[in-house]
């Protein structure tokens, strides 16, 4: 047997339409951002270099 839902939810549709409009206003928003120069590096890249460059030297240095 199958059942819909309850009637009373919204429906799917606009529910996904209000989210691909959030998500499009960010978007926009970190674009003008990036544009005014106000760009960030995001964290994880800057963790992934800082590993990368301990990494490094810990190899130059047992490896040696």
């Amino acid at each position: 047997m199958t059942t819909s839902g309850p009637s009373d939810r919204p429906d799917s549709g606009t529910a996904r339409q209000n989210w691909v409009e959030r998500r499009r206003e960010k978007i926009r928003a970190e674009i003008d951002r990036n544009r005014r120069g106000e760009y960030t590096v995001p964290t994880w890249v800057l963790a992934l270099a800082l590993a990368l460059l301990v990494g490094g030297w810990l190899a130059l240095i047992f490896l040696s």
